[in-house]
């Protein structure tokens, strides 16, 4: 079964118990690294994910798997917090960045850049406005490859 197959078969029986459980899932991933098969769900809530909410969902999404099976490869399921730099997937996950640091890189270049790292200032559903020093950047948000929150140092 491809990875794109597999992290959809999850999304879709994860994102109900998620919502039903007061959680939000930031992403799914079905990785290879080295030689070993990875399935990461990454899941927050209001005021933060702890180790109790991550046993409970890993719980769940291991029942699910068992009883589904789509995975034929041996592989490690492992459930977190997407982190402090957690990755802006959704136009809601941009749109509650609003006013926070971010690192945004574009699939071509706008203003003569393909990577960003400021404040996004607003988010209309169509364009990022992000400042990056003194300088103001209007990025389509079409245009954007990856988008994640950014730590200030």
């Amino acid at each position: 079964m491809s990875v794109s197959k597999i992290k959809s078969i999850v999304e879709g029986f994860v994102s109900p118990f998620m919502e039903e459980n007061g959680y939000q899932l930031v992403d799914v991933e079905y990785v290879k690294e080295g030689s070993n098969w990875f399935l990461r769900v990454y899941a927050d809530k209001e005021g933060g994910i702890d180790l109790d909410d991550c046993s409970r969902i890993t719980e769940f999404v291991s029942a699910k798997l068992d009883e589904l099976d789509p995975i034929s490869d041996p592989y490690f399921l492992e459930v977190s917090s997407p982190g402090a730099e957690r990755p802006l997937k959704k136009p809601e996950d941009v749109a509650k960045a609003v006013g926070k640091h971010v690192f945004v890189t574009t699939y071509e270049p706008v203003d003569g850049a393909k990577e960003f790292e400021g404040r996004l200032d607003s988010f209309d559903g169509q364009q990022l406005q992000v400042t990056v020093g003194r300088r103001k950047h209007s990025i389509p948000y079409d245009k954007v490859a990856s988008a994640r929150l950014a730590i200030v140092f």
